[in-house]
């Protein structure tokens, strides 16, 4: 196996080790999700209201209730992956630096915790997607599933990006809380007077939302919001791997050689 494979797949075991040991993180899993999606099915009337695919213009008489439990597996989803991932990138920071410093390659390090990302990404959004369908049957269940899992993509790349650059645990926690609970509280029909408007193009999960609607209640494949979410998931990405590589960095200047006349590099070296 070539080297930086075999220090990858190093990096990669020991990433999804301290998520499986971040118990207070299962527990948001295992609880969390189901829970959020059987309160928005209890508390939402069932009523019909439009949702307007902008990529197509085409205007979806959905179901209020189901669409609101597509809102809440988006929130839930987006939370517990954001914050699974800025508190394993803000609590490893200090050994990743060591590891840069003690010659651990920073591409395998910055790979390992989104190949962690997509891992973590698959279980929840599978999970949460069965959630769903054990109170309605989706459309389009698979393409339901890949557009939660674009937000959770986006939100996890967030979340390394907001590790590697704050410096508080607290700041990190608040901005992922304050930024999915705004997203996805504005682009609900049921919540929002706003949804329709073009202010939501510039939310974090506006891709996954116009697409997992299109999922649960269409025939119809959204390459536009997958488009659009593979966007957004991207700048995030870049932003996170910048941010992980000035923060690994290391802050030791090269050694300075002053040549003596009459001497080599070797017998300086020894000399000194």
């Amino acid at each position: 196996m070539n080297e930086s494979v075999r220090l990858f797949v190093i990096a990669t075991r020991f990433g999804l080790i301290e998520h499986a040991r971040n118990r207070f993180a299962m527990l948001l899993v295992a609880a969390f999700v189901p829970i959020l999606i059987t309160l928005v099915r209890v508390a939402v009337t069932d009523i019909e209201v439009p949702f307007r695919l902008r990529n197509t213009g085409l205007v979806l008489h959905a179901n209020g209730n189901a669409l609101a439990q597509i809102s809440g597996a988006l929130t839930a989803v987006s939370l517990i992956i954001g914050f699974m991932m800025f508190a394993a990138t803000f609590s490893s920071g200090a050994f990743d630096r060591r590891l840069s410093m003690a010659g651990y390659p920073r591409v395998a390090l910055g790979l390992a915790k989104f190949a962690c990302l997509v891992v973590a990404s698959v279980v929840v959004c599978a999970y949460a997607t069965a959630v769903i369908c054990c109170y309605w049957s989706p459309r389009q269940p698979v393409l339901l599933a890949a557009a939660i899992f674009g937000a959770a993509m986006t939100y996890g790349a967030l979340g390394v990006a907001l590790g590697a650059l704050l410096r508080r645990e607290v700041e990190g926690m608040f901005a992922i809380a304050m930024i999915a609970c705004v997203d996805m509280a504005v682009q609900n029909p049921i919540a929002s007077a706003g949804a329709d408007s073009d202010f939501v193009r510039w939310l974090p999960s506006y891709g996954a939302m116009q697409a997992a609607t299109a999922a649960g209640f269409s025939d119809t494949t959204p390459f536009a919001g997958f488009a659009v979410q593979l966007a957004w998931f991207t700048g995030s990405a870049l932003v996170g791997l910048v941010a992980f590589h000035l923060r690994t960095r290391s802050s030791l200047r090269p050694t300075m050689w002053i040549r003596l006349p009459g001497t080599t590099r070797s017998e300086q070296s020894a000399k000194y």
